[in-house]
């Protein structure tokens, strides 16, 4: 039996930037068919690279995937088919923007073999949608999800972001509870976060906007969490929201260290040793391909690397850490050190603890990245 692993694709275009976004992407589309052609040479390129490995995911994220035209959506899936091993119940998502998903491409994108759809709504507030620079309406994200389950499909997720300035914590309950009414069997909620190369940091560096309100944010998912708690749905990773049996599997697999292969601009790989990266620009990566380079840059992971990154990822999820994985993968004195200093340092609201398990509670989720930091090991 073939070893499991994640396909990534990314798709570097968009109308226009969002404020918040710190991914790479471009308004200019003229590069597109360039974009499609030199995708193409990296599938053949990297055609090996998973040996003995069959993708149970392949996600399509961006950017804007659903700006490409369902024939050449078609194009570059029969190029995934033919060069690499995909199994016939692989998730196949598409990253989606809610003006695009008209009923006729949410039903070409079914019919090309997309089963889950994940939608950039972000809020159901047309005020708050401006502010954060989305071109779609209250009324078009509602539209899209009803267009995309009327098309068949069954598993759907929308994007929601929180901690808004402009938002109070009344309109932010009205919020969940939309989302909830919807058809849709999972959510991504996140807190507004200022990265350094996106718009929002360049305006309030200008004195032109201010920086989100952090205590906002931290009640805002408290009552994120409470109501779903009450809710068909539950919390399986800090941002991540499912009903029972239909979490991503495509991104469980990035927190679970599973390998994957990312193809496109920006698009990192992981092999289980080693990380890579695509050069992270389109003409970077234009020079890339040209030049026959399966990836921009490489490192190996050492030690303290496959440490630290699996106390970040571990304490992000529900699951938490599998005490005897962690010993058997890192050793006794390193796991004993890690409980003593979760009974000494953390706070024991934050965590529980059971005799093979140590995972972060609800509010305790809401320190994982400083939680995981301070646990961190240096390496020389």
């Amino acid at each position: 039996m073939k070893e499991k692993c994640g396909l990534y694709i990314h798709v570097p275009f968009c109308k226009s930037k969002c404020v918040y976004c710190g991914f790479y992407s471009t308004v200019n589309q003229k590069d597109m068919d360039k974009y499609l052609s030199a995708l193409e040479k990296e599938i053949v390129l990297r055609k090996d690279e998973p040996a003995g490995k069959a993708f149970q995911t392949v996600y399509f994220g961006g950017g804007t995937p659903t700006l490409l035209q369902p024939a050449q959506l078609q194009g570059i899936l029969d190029e995934l088919h033919t060069r690499f091993h995909i199994e016939p119940d692989t998730e196949i998502t598409i990253e989606a923007n809610p003006e695009q998903l008209t009923p006729d491409y949410c039903k070409s994108l079914k019919s090309l073999g997309f089963n889950r759809l994940s939608i950039g709504i972000q809020s159901f507030q047309d005020e708050i949608l401006q502010f954060l620079g989305r071109r779609h309406t209250a009324q078009q994200a509602l539209q899209a999800v009803e267009n995309a389950h009327n098309a068949g499909f069954n598993n759907i997720s929308i994007d929601l972001i929180y901690g808004v300035n402009e938002r109070n914590n009344e309109l932010w309950k009205k919020e969940l509870e939309t989302a909830f009414s919807l058809p849709i069997k999972h959510f991504s909620a996140y807190a507004l976060t200022v990265e350094e190369n996106s718009l929002l940091y360049r305006r309030i560096q200008q004195h032109r906007d201010v920086e989100p309100d952090e205590d906002l944010a931290s009640v805002q998912y408290t009552i994120l969490s409470e109501m779903v708690d009450k809710s068909p749905f539950a919390q399986y990773e800090v941002s991540n929201f499912a009903i029972k049996g239909w979490e991503s599997k495509h991104n469980s697999a990035y927190w679970d260290r599973t390998p994957y292969l990312g193809l496109g601009p920006a698009a990192h790989s992981f092999d289980g040793t080693h990380r890579s990266w695509n050069a992270p620009t389109l003409a970077a990566y234009f020079t890339q391909i040209a030049d026959r380079k399966p990836f921009f840059e490489r490192e190996t992971l050492t030690e303290t690397d496959r440490y630290n990154e699996y106390l970040l990822l571990r304490l992000r999820t529900r699951a938490g850490i599998d005490l005897r994985e962690m010993e058997a993968l890192f050793g006794r004195e390193r796991t004993d050190g890690l409980l003593r200093h979760f009974e000494t340092d953390v706070d024991t609201r934050h965590y529980e603890h059971t005799p093979d398990r140590l995972r972060l509670t609800s509010e305790g989720f809401w320190f994982a990245d400083g939680i995981a930091g301070d646990l961190f090991e240096i390496g020389f």
